[in-house]
């Protein structure tokens, strides 16, 4: 074993200013003396996950260390969680973490690193055990810390049996992962370059990365140095590395509370169950890209729909498959995705004829991502040939078919990139003179749920639920 990177640095020692202290037992006058004081631990943020095999080794210093396979770059989680707290002004800790014993409970330990360039593996009980911490809300982060095939190859086995349901995806680059705090659109490599733009693999949890693949090396970086010792080793340099660590830190705080709060468990309604005949049923596209971004936000929405309205709705989603499944029951459906997507051409024709029976499709960008808008943008122009999105006035029927929507709140991210943007912005479609397709580039099922998710593109709740009521109760009735 050789260790990517240098020694972890101790941790500062503070000397007080002189305290009063009586010299006990003796009721004399209190001499002033200088104490070394422990340094206050900060709440825990990352947990480094211990595995495979261990060795000692001797630095040219004379200085020892134990290393392993999972800590072949020991201060990588020190050094990265002060980056962040330079920049962020928040100070968060990391701790060592044996699987065997672990508590697997997010809200104490919110994320999990695991680091390495050999095979690592997991027992059927730890890979559900670590289902079940993501799922709850936890995040697990796979550093191939010199770019190795054969961890990058083991995580994403990982990331197969874990989770089979859901395939391990591309991050955007418009992801907040690359812009929660720095922007980070190129990347360097200090040798064996694959690119200039920085890579993630993802499994999605709702509209969350439950589980982190980064297939080049981040460790050395956010430890400040690089991989001389192997010659074929891909890894980020320093400053990427830095500014990607940063990203990566603010993410997993900002996206924490998210993943606790979509955790909470939804109850989805069967398609041959019996319900009264006047019912709403809120059907969702299941399609092959990430289809369920807000778990639970549905639900919220239509029981806001129940109280503030005289349509009587479904709590309980119900996800079908265009071209599998017989839409024909449902007068409005539901899509929403984070990424690219494809429709297959069973499902474009099941489209064309769903909307040709005045069916109306209603379209949710979610987290306002540009990949998912292109997708949407070529998917239509394939089910509705020559037909292209146009902005709805801000004075048509829509807005007031319920609730009067005249200005809404946007997030902070677009206020800041289009300030002067205050009236609700709807694109659609029309066909034989009736708006079959409406389209919002901007979240509003995140604004349902009334959850903050930092770096989105969408509306903020109020905004969001009154044009939510408004778009089903509009696509209802017309």
């Amino acid at each position: 074993f050789v260790p990517l990177g240098p020694p972890p640095k101790a941790a500062p020692r503070r000397i007080s200013g002189g305290e009063s202290f009586p010299p006990l037992p003796l009721p004399a006058t209190p001499l002033r003396r200088s104490e070394r004081k422990k340094q206050p631990s900060a709440p825990p943020l990352i947990g480094k996950v211990v595995w495979g095999e261990a060795a000692s080794f001797t630095y040219d210093t004379g200085d020892k260390t134990d290393i392993a396979d999972w800590n072949l770059c020991p201060a990588d989680a020190q050094q990265v969680l002060e980056k962040a707290k330079r920049v962020l002004g928040v100070a968060y800790g990391h701790e060592q973490v044996s699987l065997s014993s672990f508590h697997y409970d997010p809200e104490k330990l919110p994320v999990l690193l695991i680091s390495g360039v050999r095979t690592v593996a997991f027992s059927d009980d730890q890979v559900a055990q670590l289902r079940g911490y993501i799922l709850k809300g936890g995040m697990v982060v796979f550093d191939s810390v010199a770019g190795s095939p054969y961890f990058t190859d083991a995580a994403r086995s990982f990331a197969r049996r874990c989770f089979p349901e859901s395939p391990l995806r591309t991050v955007p680059k418009d992801h907040p992962l690359f812009h929660a705090t720095y922007d980070v659109d190129q990347v360097h490599f200090p040798k064996n370059a694959p690119g200039d733009t920085p890579v993630y693999e993802a499994v999605y949890i709702g509209c969350r990365c439950g589980v982190l693949i980064s297939p080049y090396g981040l460790g050395t970086g956010w430890d400040d140095h690089e991989v001389a010792s192997l010659p074929q080793a891909v890894y980020y340099d320093v400053d990427s590395a830095s500014k990607l660590g940063v990203d990566l830190i603010a993410y997993a705080i900002g996206y924490a509370h998210v993943g606790q709060e979509e955790a909470k468990p939804e109850l989805f309604g069967a398609l041959d169950e019996k319900r009264p005949a006047n019912e709403f049923v809120f059907a969702q596209i299941r399609h092959d890209g990430h289809w369920d971004v807000h778990p639970g936000a549905a639900a919220t929405l239509l029981g806001r729909v129940c109280q503030d309205t005289a349509l009587a709705a479904s709590r309980k989603r119900v996800a079908v498959t265009p071209g599998k499944d017989d839409l024909s029951p449902f007068p409005v459906l539901f899509l929403t995705g984070l990424d690219d997507l494809h429709f297959s051409p069973e499902a474009v024709a099941a489209l064309k004829q769903f909307l040709a029976a005045n069916g109306t499709l209603i379209i949710d960008n979610g987290l306002g991502m540009a990949t998912f808008d292109a997708a949407v943008r070529r998917e239509l122009a394939g089910i509705i040939p020559g037909a292209t999105l146009a902005p709805i006035p801000a004075d048509h029927a829509l807005y007031s078919t319920a609730l009067p929507v005249r200005e809404v709140q946007y997030t902070p991210l677009v206020a800041h990139e289009k300030p002067q943007l205050k009236q609700p912005y709807l694109e659609g479609i029309s066909i034989n003179g009736d708006l079959r397709v409406i389209y919002s580039p901007y979240d509003l099922e995140a604004g349902w749920g009334g959850c903050e998710h930092p770096m989105m593109r969408g509306y903020e709740s109020a905004g969001a639920t009154a044009i939510g009521i408004d778009l089903i109760v509009y696509a209802v009735t017309h």
